[in-house]
């Protein structure tokens, strides 16, 4: 057997991922365009449906409250996303609903001054929802100033590719409870979806209809029509007439009770629930969900431009893009969605899965949000999908966001001890931490944090549920306190330190610039 070079077997490290026909400032065909953020849209569905089924029956909430904060939810999702889009960090991003804020909203939910209101939709909703609603307009206030001061951007001087590598890769390691548990729930629908949208969009990517791979970019809408149909035709069928409600509300197809209750116009609007009351216990808990989801973020940020193909974001436009995600969740908190907004880690995914990494595609795919979520029937058919199909999606989606973080790595020297042990140790303890909490919590019906202290035991909760934020509080500290003085090559930071500012890389302007040249009035600082 020949001998091999080391010199042919080496992979350069790459800046940019390659395979993209369309990036970040490249625009698909109109058509293609629709369909690809139809695609997106329909994706976003999973998370904007199961918030508001968690938290509005514990709020006392009919089905009729339920279709209405599910289309405020996506109708502020689509604004957001649209604002991000244009005047924040210009990511291809869908701002979404967070599972951050179900901790605080539910610790809101549970006070003994709602809970103890005997009637539950004339009082105990609208009490909750409007007790919500005040807590998300003054915990987004934290976003808003780390965001615009600047702060937040001086802080991430402290990240490095190899600090930086586990907190993506939690990103998506961290979400695995949302994937194959939930497709075990119905496995004759969910594992069907699981093996067609990989193979569909993986073995046979290749399959060309007039120079488009078509089954590679559309096979997401593809593989939900046809599960979809193949659940209707199961529970049509009544192969679900006598099983366990657990199956039923995770195979049928008709339990949603969504289409039903829906109206077939309502536009949602400002304090549409009423005047917002306000609490400072109640805000000093919401605030631990906004610095979650603000981490969170920044994590699927750095995701976000990889798969679109674009530089690093620079730290002037990641405090941009908080400074936005902090008037987005002042939104939510107005417009009442019952939970503050992230950047949606399966839409970040998903610009991987279809190689498309085009900002146009999500600003179509904000327009269809808002279109739908103001027709009520329409937007309820789609959000009847059961979540068991999303779940299965998610399996691969999370995979390749988890997967994208790890490949920060390249730019490091894995080779290094200190390294190994930075990486192990925070993707451990990401994933160890939260877990303790999750099964604490499951065993005590509380957290493990349960002091008198109502704000307290929601931050302590809140924060250590989340992966990326256990892991970015894990590394970014040993990565910077571990031996730094001799690290720096080991670290990554030659290829990091030029993308930190705006200047940096002479690409930055051409996919962060402001549009409308509205750079003249607010040039990068």
């Amino acid at each position: 057997m020949s001998e091999v070079k080391p010199e042919e077997i080496s992979h350069s490290a790459m800046e940019q991922l390659q395979g993209f026909e369309y990036c970040i400032d490249s625009n698909p065909p109109w058509g293609e365009a629709i369909i690809l953020g139809f695609q997106h849209y329909i994706l976003a569905l999973g998370t904007a449906v199961m918030i508001p089924a968690v938290l509005v029956p514990m709020m006392g909430g009919s089905d009729g409250d339920r279709v209405r904060v599910v289309q405020t939810l996506l109708f502020v999702t689509g604004i957001n996303t649209l604002l991000q889009s244009l005047f924040g960090t210009r990511l291809p991003t869908v701002i979404g609903g967070s599972y951050a804020f179900v901790i605080p909203v539910m610790a809101i939910v549970q006070d003994s001054s709602l809970a103890a209101i005997p009637d539950d939709h004339e009082q105990r909703f609208l009490q909750s929802m409007r007790a919500i609603q005040g807590a998300l307009i003054v915990s987004s206030s934290i976003q808003i100033i780390l965001g615009y001061s600047q702060l937040w951007g001086i802080f991430s001087r402290f990240f490095s590719p190899l600090g930086m590598a586990p907190v993506v890769a939690l990103l998506g390691f961290g979400l695995f409870e949302r994937g194959f548990p939930v497709v075990g729930r119905c496995v004759e629908v969910g594992l069907p979806m699981l093996i067609l949208f990989v193979v569909l969009s993986q073995y046979l990517k290749n399959v060309q209809i007039r120079e488009i791979p078509i089954l590679e970019r559309f096979s997401l809408f593809i593989c939900i029509a046809l599960v979809w149909a193949y659940a209707q035709i199961l529970t049509s069928g009544g192969a679900y007439n006598h099983s366990t409600e657990v199956t039923q509300i995770n195979c049928r197809t008709d339990r949603a009770n969504l289409i039903s209750s829906a109206p077939w116009i309502k536009i949602p609007y400002p304090l549409q629930w009423g005047a917002p009351t306000f609490s400072a216990g109640q805000s000093f808990g919401m605030v631990s969900a906004v610095l979650v989801s603000l981490i969170e973020s920044t994590a699927s940020y750095s995701a976000a431009a990889r798969l679109a193909s674009a530089t690093p974001p620079p730290a002037h436009i990641l405090s941009r893009g908080i400074g936005w995600q902090g008037i987005g969740i002042l939104l939510c908190g107005l417009f009442g969605t019952g939970t503050g907004s992230t950047v949606s880690v399966e839409n970040v995914g998903l610009l991987g899965s279809t190689r498309i990494g085009s900002r146009r595609v999500i600003q179509i795919c904000a327009g269809f949000m808002i279109f739908f979520s103001m027709l009520g029937k329409f937007g309820a058919l789609f959000a009847s999908i059961p979540f068991t199909i999303f779940a299965a999606v998610y399996c691969v989606l999370f995979g390749l966001v988890a997967a994208v973080g790890l490949s920060f790595l390249q730019f490091t020297n894995m080779n290094s001890m200190r390294n190994l042990f930075i990486v192990g140790v925070s993707i451990f303890l990401g994933l160890s931490v939260p877990e303790y909490f999750f099964r604490y919590s499951m065993a005590a019906q509380r957290g493990p944090a349960h002091t008198k202290a109502g704000w307290f035991n929601d931050y302590i909760n809140t924060i250590f549920s989340s992966p990326p934020t256990v892991g970015l509080m894990v590394a970014v500290f040993l990565d910077n306190t571990l031996e730094v003085k001799d690290a720096g090559r080991d670290r990554g930071m030659p290829w990091w330190v030029p993308f930190r500012s705006f200047k940096g890389d002479s690409r930055n302007e051409e996919f962060y610039s402001l549009p409308f040249n509205l750079n003249r009035f607010f040039p990068p600082s």
